[in-house]
């Protein structure tokens, strides 16, 4: 495992860049030495792979507070219905807007669907009997607030690994531990970690005026927690997974828990919520097929007591995730 051959034009990751990609995804800050020792590869190519695949668009890092965790504002499911041939640009509208975090189309209904945050109910209605209904083309807009964040992108492992200890307690039905404080220098950290995830602790220190122990201490505290999410992310497609779905359950009440530790259990749901409105579960699934799809839905929504309603649509395009636009559609 030391050749230094890359990802081809296919986007395709080969043996050594899937075992990096790996264990960054765990370990987004391990040391090139570390994980080279690891994969029998040494440390520079190591780090010119990682160069490449970033270089290349494969591959990149994010590192966000998570708004749900922290109790900061509206999280909303925001679905804008489109007359024909205007699908597409309000889709880049959306995407294009920061306060949205992810926008996708898919099968069914002409619509775009997008997630995003406001601070609270009069900032959501103003957006929604505004900038979102000027859009040109905008026919029907249809919001859901996200009421409880189960599992993100940050707990769906396409490699098969261990659960992360959020998914261990959605499947368990137990409650996450309470968020921990979070004050300006969590903040000014955070944002460092955005622009470069991976910037030496000496430089972390020096940009936020703290010395190094302390930066050290504030980085482990939240990396430790459930609130910031900080990782090696690459789109299911290029790790093998080309086939991604949006479900939505129609669940009754005294169903709910239950249903929610199943689909939980799930290793290839990777975003699972409960929102307002007639369909109160809502959630994303990777595949490697269509078919895999299809069993996924047949053998677990078979399984969930309580559904009136189930539907899955396959996504065609997405426009922007983790708050980044994609660059195909944008």
């Amino acid at each position: 495992m030391d050749s230094d051959t890359t990802a081809g034009a296919a986007g395709l990751l080969d043996e050594l860049d899937h075992a990096i990609v790996r264990v960054l995804r765990r370990e987004p800050r391990a040391a090139f030495a570390d994980v080279g020792a690891r994969l029998g590869a040494h440390e520079r190519t190591v780090a010119r792979r990682l160069d490449r695949l970033v270089a290349a668009g494969l591959v990149r890092f994010t590192a966000f507070l998570v708004p749900e965790y922290l109790g900061e504002g509206l999280v909303v499911e925001v679905a804008v219905r489109c007359a024909p041939g205007r699908l597409h640009e309000t889709a880049l509208a959306l995407a294009r807007r920061p306060d949205t975090r992810a926008v996708d189309v898919a099968t069914g209904a002409s619509e775009a669907v997008a997630e995003l945050i406001v601070p609270g109910p009069d900032q959501l209605l103003s957006l929604v009997d505004g900038p979102l209904a000027r859009i040109p083309g905008v026919t029907g807009v249809h919001t859901a607030v996200v009421l409880r964040l189960l599992l993100t992108a940050n707990d769906w492992d396409p490699y098969g690994g261990e659960p992360t200890p959020t998914r261990r307690r959605a499947a368990e039905g137990a409650p996450l531990p309470p968020a921990p404080p979070v004050d300006d220098l969590d903040r000014r950290l955070v944002a460092l970690l955005e622009r470069d995830a991976r910037a030496p602790m000496t430089r972390l220190a020096r940009d936020l005026c703290v010395g190094e122990t302390t930066a050290r201490r504030r980085l482990a505290r939240l990396m430790d927690s459930h609130i910031l999410h900080l990782r090696l992310h690459a789109e299911p497609d290029v790790l093998g997974f080309p086939v991604e779905a949006r479900f939505r359950l129609t669940v009754e009440p005294r169903h709910l828990d239950a249903a929610l530790r199943r689909l939980a259990r799930e290793p290839e749901v990777r975003h699972l919520v409960v929102t307002t409105g007639p369909s109160n579960v809502q959630g994303y699934s990777s595949h490697r097929s269509t078919a895999e799809l299809h069993a996924f839905t047949a053998r677990v929504f078979a399984q969930l007591d309580g559904v009136t309603g189930a539907e899955a649509a396959l996504l065609l395009r997405t426009y922007k995730r983790a708050g980044v636009a994609a660059e195909a559609g944008a």
